[in-house]
C-alpha cells in the first residue's frame, strides 16, 4: 500500500479539510494578495506597509503550523526590524510619499515571466519532495533547540552576511541624505529666502 493510500485511509485528504487547514488557506490568500500589491504599487511607503501585511501573514502561517518560535522570530526580526529599517531608509533619503514614476519599470512582462517560472519551479520541487509527507500539527515543530542548531551551525555565514548587508544599506542611506542636503543648501540662507555670501572684513 502506497503512502498516499495510507493517508487517504487515515482520513486525511483535500476533500475533508480541518479548521486549521481552512484558516491556513485563507491566510495564504491574504498573504499572497499583500505580496502582489507590494511589488505592483507605485508608492514606496505603501509598498513597505503592504510588506508588513505579507510578513505578518507568514508569521500567522508559522503559528498555524505550531512553529511558535519561528513565528515570533518572523515578527521581531522581519516586521520589527527589516521593515522599520526600510522606512528609516526612505525617510533618510527623502523618498516621495505619493506616487512615484521612478518606481515603475518597463520590464514588467519579463519580471512577471521570471516570477511565474520561479514560483512554478518552487511549487514543483516542494510537491515532488513532500508528496507523501504528512505534518502532524499537534506537536511543536519549530523548537528553539533545533532552530538554533540549524541556524548557527549550517547557516551562520549567510546570517552574518545578511546583517552586514543591512548595515551597509543603512550607512548608504545616511550618506545619500547628507549629500542631498549639502547640494540643496550651498550657502547660508538669509531671512528673505535667498543665500547670502559671507561679508568681507575691513
Amino acid at each position: 500500500m502506497s503512502a498516499a493510500t495510507q493517508l487517504a485511509a487515515a482520513g486525511h485528504g483535500f476533500l475533508s479539510p480541518t479548521g486549521v487547514e481552512i484558516a491556513f488557506l485563507l491566510v495564504a490568500v491574504v498573504t499572497l494578495g499583500g505580496a502582489v500589491v507590494t511589488v505592483t504599487t507605485k508608492q514606496l511607503v505603501h509598498a513597505a506597509l503592504w510588506l508588513v501585511v505579507t510578513l505578518g501573514g507568514l508569521a500567522v502561517e508559522f503559528l498555524l503550523l505550531t512553529a511558535e518560535f519561528i513565528a515570533w522570530v518572523q515578527v521581531l526580526i522581519y516586521v520589527g526590524s527589516v521593515v522599520v529599517l526600510i522606512l528609516f531608509g526612505l525617510m533618510l533619503t527623502k523618498a516621495p510619499i505619493g506616487r512615484s514614476p521612478d518606481a515603475d519599470s518597463g520590464n514588467r512582462p519579463a519580471a512577471l515571466a521570471v516570477a511565474v517560472a520561479s514560483a512554478g519551479a518552487l511549487v514543483w520541487v516542494v510537491v515532488d519532495a513532500f508528496r507523501a509527507t504528512w505534518i502532524d500539527i499537534g506537536e511543536v515543530q519549530g523548537s528553539t533547540k533545533v532552530t538554533g542548531e540549524s541556524l548557527f551551525r549550517h547557516w551562520v555565514l549567510p546570517f552574518e552576511a545578511l546583517s552586514v548587508l543591512l548595515l551597509a544599506a543603512l550607512v548608504g542611506a545616511i550618506v545619500l541624505s547628507r549629500l542631498r542636503s549639502a547640494q540643496r543648501t550651498p550657502g547660508t540662507p538669509s531671512r528673505a529666502g535667498g543665500s547670502r555670501a559671507p561679508e568681507k572684513e575691513g
